[in-house]
C-alpha cells in the first residue's frame, strides 16, 4: 500500500470477533491511509521509529514505546514524516476491520500515496 504494509497476526476468526492484532510498517516519508473513522477502537504501540498520529484534528508525535488510543468513531490517521522506517502494533476492538483490508489494498494499488 504505497510506503506502508500490514500483516494481521490475529483476526476475528482467530478471536471470535473480539479483536484483531496487526503489525504495520511505514517506509521513510510514507503517508498513511488518510483520515478514516470507524466503529472499532484502535490501540497503537510504536515498536520502531517515530509515527505521527492524527486524532481528530490534532497531530501527535509517537516515538518507540508510545501508546496511542483512538476510540471508535474518532477520525484518525498516521504517517511517517521521518527519514527512518517506523513500525507499530495495532489492536482493533472489536474485530472486523480486517475484512475491509482487501478493498483498502486494492484502493492503494490504484491510488498510490505520495511522500509524507
Amino acid at each position: 500500500m504505497g510506503g506502508m504494509s500490514a500483516v494481521f497476526k490475529a483476526d476475528g476468526d482467530d478471536t471470535g470477533g473480539r479483536y484483531n492484532v496487526s503489525e504495520w510498517w511505514l517506509g521513510p516519508r510514507a503517508l498513511g491511509p488518510g483520515a478514516p473513522s470507524h466503529d472499532e477502537d484502535d490501540i497503537f504501540y510504536v515498536i520502531e521509529g517515530v509515527v505521527d498520529f492524527r486524532v481528530d484534528d490534532q497531530w501527535h508525535e509517537a516515538r518507540r514505546g508510545s501508546f496511542v488510543l483512538v476510540p471508535g468513531g474518532v477520525t484518525h490517521t498516521f504517517e511517517n514524516s521521518s527519514d527512518q522506517r517506523a513500525g507499530f502494533v495495532n489492536l482493533g476492538v472489536p474485530g472486523g476491520f480486517e475484512t475491509r483490508m482487501p478493498a483498502i489494498v486494492e484502493y492503494f494499488a490504484e491510488h498510490p500515496p505520495g511522500p509524507a
